[in-house]
């Protein structure tokens, strides 16, 4: 039914179309036809034309009907004319006799005509068509124009075609006409084309109205050609584009070089073999292109086999083109031109299958086949004289064929493009989706390593233990810091970074980050540096996580690329006004340096000056990255002044609102002071790591408090008991009933204990689940000691 109701729209609309081209047609073809030439014009009787009761005002006066004619003769003004018989104008000699004998196509002769006029005619003018193939006509004895040279042989003839529009010289109330033709070149001789006599000023104005629609249609089709081949080349190599640009290239030519000859008239000493090759060639080599071109639009809807048959036989006729000399293959437009309504109605026929398949711009196609369809019906009746449409009719099919065309192409550009996006953000769906698999799970058991570490670190190992379980620690802080940063680069490229905005202490900040690395710093013999300006005042507004993150990567990676002397951390007042401080951070170390060439490299994600510094000094390449996006988010430019082998300073300037009131105290790693604080209490702790189970009942059993265990969400649901367990200890991800689930049961049962979210999720990741589902704050794992003591008293008002 889906299918059926698109069938129909679209024969809706392609008839719409259909029929408004006909209409056209219709229109267009009517305005003047070989057998319609307006009754009221006078036809030429045996060798004279009286147009001496026409009045000519927009009127064409075709010279049409029995002219005089000499065949075998060149006749010239002044001559004394041999015998004459009285013949059709025009009419081609294949279709006359002489002496009651068939004609050839090849020779010569004269033809001439008396025209009569009124006595008040306007400054006149004749529309000369093309002529097969050479021409010279005279006027009242004194030549008025030529196309090529008219001769008695193949040597003394030069072919040439133009259509042009020449102005008679005053003269009396007669005109006397004599039109020598020739022709030894091409498979027709004499004429087949009207010729018009009118007012001057008429006739030269329609004649650059059709010269300026056909150099306009051409550069249309030429640059259109142009932008869809540049779109292959340097875009999409989709082979559509690139038959469709060589489509429109190929009969630009055809429009100027064919017809009314607009490019004959910029080069009259061209070659007429030459131009009239490459008409022909045009044409031909131009289908074959947009069967190449149908097949490459749509594959799967063509018939292999016939596709290589309308390639071959438009190929057979493109080599018989090359081969042969002008008078032979010159047969070939008429066959060529019966074939034309098979290939267009197999491209009707192959448009219309890939319409009720719904593939991408179909429907265009189909419609700019019917355009086609008109545009070459049109060709067909004005090149066999049936009938002469208006240019502009033309001119529109052409417009509205190519248009149509052009929206195929755009459309699957853009659903190509629509599509690659859709995969693109599919693929970032993914990433996302991997990366915060790959945090969960290498968070969960750095958990446990961290965690217990630092249960070890506070049971007073010995010096060697403890050295090595610095070392295991720093390597975990390490890892976690790696992890960290993938997700935080990640973020940002999603555009999910939130920023906070709280009172915050710079000076204290920055005190716990020179703190943070100064083992690291004397395990490297490096001086680390901590100077703060005595005008600061420790009361503003920011994110001190975020400003954390970004010195702590400023001073890591001093640190790292530097070997000897010393690194500094300052914070310096620029401005300091009652509502803002304006603060520059900066950190300096006496390192490698950078050369000036590459300072904007460093800052590239995943990057280091050089490849060998990597095997070097280690590290991802993404904290100044990381770092700079922070900042720039913010609206903050990081800088940095290096000199190689001298080191390095890189600061950033920010202006900060200040607060009401100083920042809260920074948290630290270390278990709450008191004995046993959580003595008496019981906590259900749901998790469904064994590891990670055994750190959390460490970390509370020595806080004092009892722990009851639940391996899932639905055995929380099962054991709490609202009179013994004063809180819970939720993980998120658990088999059989994850965390969320399990809290909305129990809030449903109108349980308000605090219930604690513990997930190696971030907390930007899970933060508005953890809301809805009724959980009342969430710790990252991996955490310490003190970060469980802290918010597990927190939440149970015993903290102090």
């Amino acid at each position: 039914m889906q299918k059926r109701r698109f069938s129909d729209k679209t024969l809706k609309i392609l008839s719409h179309y259909l029929l408004s081209l006909l209409a056209i047609l219709l229109v267009g073809c009517s305005a003047h036809t070989p057998q319609n030439q307006k009754p009221e014009y006078p036809l030429a009787q045996q060798g004279v034309l009286d147009l001496r009761a026409v009045e000519f005002n927009q009127q064409l006066i075709p010279l049409n009907g029995s002219w005089k004619w000499y065949w075998k003769t060149l006749l010239n003004p002044g001559e004394r004319p041999p015998r004459f018989e009285y013949g059709n104008f025009p009419e081609l000699w294949s279709t006359q006799t002489w002496n009651d004998q068939p004609l050839p196509s090849y020779g010569y002769a004269t033809y001439s005509l008396t025209v009569l006029l009124p006595p008040s005619a306007p400054p006149l003018a004749l529309k000369l068509p093309d002529i097969f193939t050479a021409y010279r006509l005279f006027v009242n004895d004194r030549e008025l124009t030529r196309s090529g040279t008219p001769g008695t042989t193949p040597e003394t003839t030069t072919p040439f075609w133009s259509t042009q529009v020449k102005s008679i010289p005053p003269t009396s109330d007669t005109l006397r006409l004599l039109l020598q033709v020739a022709n030894f070149h091409h498979s027709k001789g004499g004429s087949n084309q009207t010729i018009f006599l009118g007012s001057a000023d008429v006739l030269q104005v329609a004649a650059d109205r059709e010269y300026a629609l056909d150099y306009l249609l051409t550069g249309c089709l030429f640059m259109g050609g142009l932008f869809f081949l540049g779109l292959f080349l340097f875009g999409r190599h989709e082979t559509s584009l690139l038959y469709f640009s060589l489509f429109c290239l190929l009969y630009s030519y055809r429009i100027v070089g064919s017809d009314d000859y607009a490019l004959h008239a910029l080069f009259e000493t061209a070659s007429w073999s030459l131009l009239v090759h490459l008409e022909y060639l045009s044409l031909f080599i131009s289908i074959t292109v947009f069967v190449l071109y149908t097949n490459s639009l749509y594959p799967t809807d063509v018939n292999r086999h016939v596709i290589r048959l309308l390639t071959g036989i438009c190929l057979a006729f493109t080599a018989a083109t090359l081969l042969l000399p002008p008078v032979y293959f010159t047969r070939l437009i008429n066959p060529f031109l019966g074939l034309m309504p098979i290939y267009i109605g197999y491209a009707f026929h192959v448009y219309w299958l890939a319409a009720r398949r719904k593939r991408p711009g179909a429907n265009y196609s189909l419609m700019s086949t019917g355009v086609l369809l008109a545009v070459f019906i049109i060709i067909i009746l004005k090149y066999f004289q049936i009938a002469i449409p208006e240019d502009i009719v033309l001119f529109l099919g052409y417009i509205g064929f190519f248009f149509l065309q052009s929206l195929v192409l755009s459309y699957r550009f853009a659903f190509t493009l629509r599509q690659a996006k859709e995969q693109a953000e599919e693929g970032l769906r993914a990433k996302n989706e991997f990366l915060s698999t790959i945090s969960h799970e290498i968070r969960t058991p750095l958990n446990a390593i961290i965690g217990l570490n630092h249960l070890m670190l506070q049971d007073n190992p010995r010096p060697d233990q403890r050295q090595h379980l610095d070392v295991m620690l720093f390597s975990a802080n390490n890892l976690l810091h790696i992890v960290n940063d993938i997700l935080d680069f990640n973020r940002f490229e999603a555009g999910k970074i939130t920023l906070e905005a709280v009172p915050m202490d710079p000076a204290r900040i920055l005190q716990n980050v020179v703190a943070t690395f100064q083992p690291v710093a004397r395990e490297k013999s490096l001086s680390l540096q901590l100077s703060i300006d005595p005008r600061f005042t420790p009361k503003v507004i920011g994110d001190p996580n975020r400003l954390a993150q970004v010195v702590s990567n400023l001073v890591e990676n001093a640190i790292k690329f530097t070997e000897q002397g010393q690194v500094t951390v300052s914070l310096t007042v620029d401005k300091q006004q009652p509502e803002t401080s304006t603060l520059t951070f900066a950190v300096v170390d006496t390192g490698i340096g950078i050369a000036p060439e590459k300072q904007q490299l460093i800052f590239n994600q995943f990057t280091q000056v050089d490849s060998s510094l990597s095997r070097t000094y280690g590290g991802t390449g993404m904290g100044l990255a990381i770092s700079r996006k922070i900042l720039q988010v913010q609206q903050v430019e990081l800088k940095l002044q290096s000199e190689p082998k001298k080191g390095s300073r890189f600061y950033f300037t920010q202006r900060f609102p200040r607060a009401a009131a100083p920042g809260p105290e920074p948290k630290e790693n270390k278990l709450i002071s008191g004995d046993k604080p959580l003595h008496g209490i019981t906590i259900l702790l749901v998790e469904d790591n064994a590891m990670n189970v055994l750190l959390a009942k460490n970390i509370l059993s020595k806080l004092g408090a009892s722990v009851d265990v639940a391996n899932n969400g639905q055995e929380a649901v099962d054991m709490l008991d609202s009179s013994r367990h004063r809180l819970i200890l939720m993980d998120l991800q658990m088999p059989v009933m994850d965390g969320y689930e399990a809290t909305r049961i129990i809030r449903r049962r109108n349980e308000t204990l605090p219930i604690i979210a513990l997930t190696a999720s971030l907390a930007q990741e899970v933060g508005d689940r953890v809301n809805d589902a009724g959980l009342d704050e969430i710790l990252v794992k991996p955490y310490n000691p003190g970060s469980l003591a802290r918010v597990i008293l927190k939440h149970l008002k015993l903290a102090g």
